[in-house]
């Protein structure tokens, strides 16, 4: 995941998701997330949240008139009318807490779902046949794919229905104050030189001008927390990445007494972080400058511009207040985007990452640009057919040496690797990971391939009949063939612990790891099977112990090895050349080591 390990043919950036556009990146998103699985409930919170929203502002437009009579009130020293008046401000103010409440429970609710519509979508592209390692080589959009699904999305949907149902309160309560200020100030006129000038609507326009005034300076004094937001979650990622890592090898690190030089790379990365952080605090510094200011001069600006009306007659105390108010409400709508400037601009950096992350996994089944390509096919069940392949990479351009091979059902075939050839890009060529180059590959048709990689076996998180089953339903076998498997590969231990969830990969030693793999291949029974090198990993008891369960069991499984388990010789009934190429194919992509296809 670091960023040093991205290609220079990289197809897509960061940048690339800023240049798609705010409406385009928007648009996407919202078909994303309406077009998921939650789409309808989330249709149904949308309209409620209308709903509450309009409602609350019938309720304050109701609390805003109830201004003029109670102060009028006030200023009369009536007290029945002054007692009337409080309760029915109880009875508006009561109707908007239960709205205040319901609002409150459909907001979260609705970024609940949002986040549950969003990230399932995500998953549903990421996790498609292969899309991970294609994206895991598209560049510094493969980094962190991890941030982006859970802490990007999960912010994403948080900040878009608080933004949004604010924008949409915003929006009523202008829309419903701006009349209200245009009927008290329609009449209004000041007298210059003995003459009188006609201002309609002045406290609209006053409302209108006070506002955007702050909104404009305030987009030009916060702009760049956009980027530097981006900038900060992009090396919160490359932190937590350090940190995950090194817990997850604390083993070889201590025993290679590394714990200074990793200590030096995260803090590397803290710096990172930090100063990323420091570029943020110092652009809420200086728009502090602006919505504090506005904020401020708020206290009194209601009454500055209301005061005319008061003291040309046109308006009592009440109205006064009332006149206040409305302008409160107006101006306090339209100067959203000041007090939420710096959210809109973390929002924004959001957005960017999460739908620059959505274009990558739905442009491309895998990374463009290369010329030269192996072509794969299906054919008829029973047989794998090789023909004239090439394969090419940064650091090697390889060959079979033989044209056309063809390996049938129940054949073992070895591929003697030549030194200095790449085994795993061969790996990687047969399973359709690695295209680049030349030749054919057919596969049998509907018929199931297991790969087996280099190194440490992946087992993933579950009981061990989750283990054994992966990737398909625990429930797919019977207790009597796990229990088999394991035993058939000395892990009868394990037996007793076939429905207990641990970390296995860190319980077990490589040799039983391995040893899991195989059961796992003895539990499956898969057609074909296809290995880079495992065999000649393992002790020779093991070893002897998995050909005879290939000579036995699995018969009819045809096995392809790539590499020389001098051992495991009288397995295979075929034996074809990987060799050094006479030739480089033109545009080959950067080799990537085994095992961190990021």
């Amino acid at each position: 995941m670091s960023t040093d390990q991205t290609t220079p043919s990289a197809a897509s950036s960061e940048d690339d998701g800023g240049q798609l556009g705010l409406i385009r990146e928007m648009r996407m998103m919202i078909r994303v997330i309406y077009g998921s699985a939650v789409g309808r409930t989330l249709i149904l919170l949308s309209a409620a949240v209308v709903i509450v929203v309009v409602a609350t502002a019938y309720g304050q437009i109701r609390l805003n008139d109830w201004n003029k009579p109670f102060f009028d009130a006030l200023s009369r020293r009536d007290m029945r009318d002054f007692m009337y008046q409080l309760g029915v401000f109880f009875l508006i103010a009561g109707f908007l807490l239960v709205l205040n409440v319901l609002q409150r429970w459909l907001s979260e609710t609705l970024q609940l779902r949002l986040r549950e519509g969003l990230v399932r979508s995500l998953l549903h592209d990421w996790l498609r046949p292969r899309r991970a390692f294609w994206l895991a080589n598209a560049g510094t959009m493969g980094v962190n794919p991890d941030q982006r699904i859970h802490e990007d999305a999960r912010k994403l949907c948080e900040l878009s229905a608080d933004l949004g149902i604010g924008l949409l309160q915003a929006s009523i309560l202008f829309g419903t104050f701006s009349g209200i200020l245009w009927v008290m100030s329609r009449d209004f006129s000041f007298r210059v030189a003995d003459r009188d000038y006609a201002i309609p609507g002045f406290m609209l326009w006053a409302a209108i001008i006070y506002a955007s005034a702050g909104s404009l300076l305030s987009y030009w004094v916060g702009r760049s927390l956009i980027h530097r937001n981006a900038e900060r979650y992009a090396r919160e990622a490359d932190l937590r990445f350090s940190l995950v890592r090194v817990n997850e090898h604390v083993d070889e690190i201590s025993l290679a007494a590394g714990e200074a030089h990793e200590r030096r790379r995260i803090e590397l990365h803290l710096a990172d972080v930090l100063a990323a952080t420091r570029r943020i605090v110092l652009g809420h510094t200086n728009l502090i400058w602006v919505t504090a200011g506005f904020g401020w001069v708020t206290i009194v600006a209601p009454i500055l511009v209301a005061a005319p009306l008061y003291f040309t007659g046109k308006v009592s105390f009440g109205g006064l207040m009332m006149a206040a108010g409305a302008f409160t409400q107006a101006q306090s709508s339209l100067r959203w985007f000041i007090d939420n400037f710096s959210v809109i601009a973390d929002w924004r950096a959001t957005l960017l990452r999460v739908a620059g992350f959505r274009h990558v996994l739905v442009g491309s089944q895998e990374p463009r640009g290369f010329a030269s390509r192996i072509t794969y096919s299906e054919g008829d069940p029973g047989a794998i057919r090789i023909d004239n392949l090439e394969i090419v990479s940064s650091a090697n351009a390889d060959m079979l040496k033989e044209t056309s091979v063809t390996v049938r059902s129940g054949e073992r075939m070895l591929v003697v690797a030549a030194p200095g050839t790449g085994k795993t890009q061969l790996f990687r060529a047969l399973a359709g990971l690695w295209p680049w180059g030349a030749g054919q590959v057919i596969r049998p048709r509907g018929e199931q391939l297991f790969y087996l990689p280099r190194g440490t076996p992946y087992l993933p998180r579950g009981t061990m009949r989750e283990v054994l089953a992966y990737p398909l339903r625990a429930d797919s076998f019977t207790n009597n063939a796990f229990t088999r498997a394991l035993y058939r590969l000395g892990l009868e231990r394990l037996a007793r612990s076939l429905d207990e969830t641990h970390r296995w990969d860190r319980e077990l030693g490589q040799d039983e790891q391995l040893c899991l793999v195989f059961a796992r291949i003895l539990l499956q029974a898969p057609p074909w099977l296809l290995i880079d090198g495992t065999l000649g990993m393992l002790d020779d008891d093991v070893l002897d112990l998995v050909i005879d369960v290939f000579s036995n069991e699995l018969q009819r499984t045809g096995v392809i090895h790539i590499g020389v388990p001098a051992q495991a010789q009288p397995l295979f009934s075929s034996e074809v050349h990987l060799i050094k190429a006479p030739r480089v194919l033109e545009h080959a992509p950067p080799l990537k080591e085994p095992g961190n296809p990021r």
